[in-house]
């Protein structure tokens, strides 16, 4: 997809992954709407990178809320290009210690809101598809963890195989419609992710900004070809 004059939705926007990726957007020429609990961090964000960077505050958990942002954008775009699901959040704990609380919130972020993200979009690309032969491309941000399991993150790795799994039956789903879905599994990255979570971060992440740039390749991919999954590596966690 060449994505200049684009339009794509980012996810998760105020912070880590999120600005990288609207960064990545605009420098190749889309408008971004960028989706986050925070006005005052969006509005950060919109300094920094400009008014191509259209901030929106939108708590992804709410079904009321994630309609009426859609709507919001299809009122001002007549396209919708790229949706990154980009927001996720982490919290760790023994299962018998893990408040049903922290349990909750995790499937409702990580998971939940990409599903009432993704069901917002696919009418619109689907539209695209019938009048140009390209829908559109949609990312979705699991994690490592959505492949491997681990102690202490049971309810983080099930919202994240979640994820692997709803990619996998969309992307099933949808390709006839001629819209992509890759899903992205990173490791550890130098994110607030680690702080948020309240546990120790790998010595030798990998940098966020190399993970926008993978992000870039797959959707700058060639129109009959399309990257389901990647799977990404610090080479020397330990350093």
């Amino acid at each position: 997809m060449d994505l200049t004059d684009s339009v794509a939705v980012v996810t998760g926007a105020s912070s880590g992954l999120g600005i990288h990726f609207s960064d990545a957007l605009i420098d190749r020429g889309a408008t971004v709407y960028g989706l986050a609990r925070s006005a005052d961090k969006l509005a950060d964000v919109q300094d920094t990178l400009g008014d191509a960077f259209c901030p929106l505050t939108c708590d992804l958990r709410d079904e009321t809320e994630v309609e009426n942002t859609f709507a919001a954008i299809r009122d001002e775009s007549d396209r919708l290009d790229v949706l990154i699901n980009n927001a996720g959040l982490g919290q760790f704990g023994p299962v018998d210690d893990l408040p049903l609380e922290d349990w909750d919130v995790q499937m409702d972020t990580n998971l939940r809101g990409v599903f009432l993200c993704t069901r917002e979009v696919v009418p619109t690309m689907r539209s695209q598809n019938d009048e140009t032969g390209f829908g559109g491309h949609i990312v979705n941000v699991a994690s490592i963890a959505g492949l491997l399991g681990n102690p202490n993150l049971t309810a983080y790795n099930a919202s994240k195989f979640g994820v692997r799994g709803f990619s996998d039956s969309l992307m099933k789903e949808v390709r006839d419609d001629g819209i992509r879905v890759t899903c992205l599994y990173p490791g550890s990255t130098d994110t607030n992710f680690f702080e948020v979570a309240d546990v120790e971060m790998t010595d030798n992440p990998l940098a966020p900004e190399d993970v926008a740039a993978t992000a870039m390749h797959v959707l700058e991919s060639p129109a009959n070809h399309f990257i389901s999954e990647v799977v990404l590596r610090p080479l020397r966690p330990r350093g």
